[in-house]
């Protein structure tokens, strides 16, 4: 299957994604991940994209897209693919529309996690990494320390990053509603998405999206 996973920051679509390619056989590919691979192989596009972020520019479509389609066309996604991060706006969405078409392919299903605003917010914010390894991650709700501000696993101090507060949360969120969220209407127009419920613990939600596909699969 060709997947595109869409929702808002904190909606859980990496550990989705992750858990999702696995039980369909296909590649995760995330945004994430090709930024920081052609970074760190110093690629052409690695390095034409970090020209962009070294001066705090936003990196142009055409280099997301030339990314994302050169990770498509590797053997291990020939079979399908579950895109994570990309298409980000509507120009990334016809773009990849495009590349599909020429190879005579077409997307399966585009699923979208829905979090209420407060949700995500609460996910983020209440987010503290420990300052000794940003593995160990705690949040003041759901996974508390046993001791505030100190890490259960070595005793460092837990902080909360600059990128988790309210604030830069808020933002974020704006920035998802007025460049990603039109994708999500293009593609209902496509007939192509399911949208499932974020909220609930990772294995239900998974069983969520496993059932919202399987039903797209079924359309197909």
């Amino acid at each position: 299957m060709r997947i595109v996973l869409v929702g808002p920051p904190g909606a859980g679509k990496g550990t989705q994604a992750a858990f999702l390619a696995t039980n369909l056989s296909v590649p995760h590919i995330s945004t994430g991940d090709l930024f920081r691979a052609n970074i760190s192989n110093e690629t052409e596009l690695g390095t034409l994209a970090k020209s962009y972020m070294d001066r705090g520019d936003l990196v142009p479509d055409e280099v997301t897209i030339a990314m994302a389609k050169d990770r498509m066309e590797q053997s291990d996604a020939a079979d399908g693919f579950l895109l994570d991060g990309f298409p980000r706006n509507v120009q990334q969405a016809e773009a990849l529309d495009d590349m599909l078409q020429t190879e005579g392919m077409k997307l399966d299903g585009v699923l979208d996690l829905e979090v209420p605003e407060d949700e995500v917010v609460k996910r983020i914010a209440g987010r503290r990494v420990c300052r000794n390894d940003s593995s160990h991650v705690f949040h003041v709700s759901y996974k508390p320390s046993q001791k505030e501000g100190v890490c259960d696993l070595c005793g460092g101090e837990l902080y909360q990053r600059d990128d988790d507060s309210e604030d830069t949360v808020r933002k974020r969120l704006e920035v998802y509603h007025t460049q990603t969220e039109p994708i999500i209407d293009y593609y209902k127009a496509q007939g192509l998405v399911v949208t499932i419920s974020a909220l609930g613990k990772v294995e239900e939600v998974t069983q969520r999206a496993m059932e919202a596909l399987g039903s797209k699969a079924g359309d197909a």
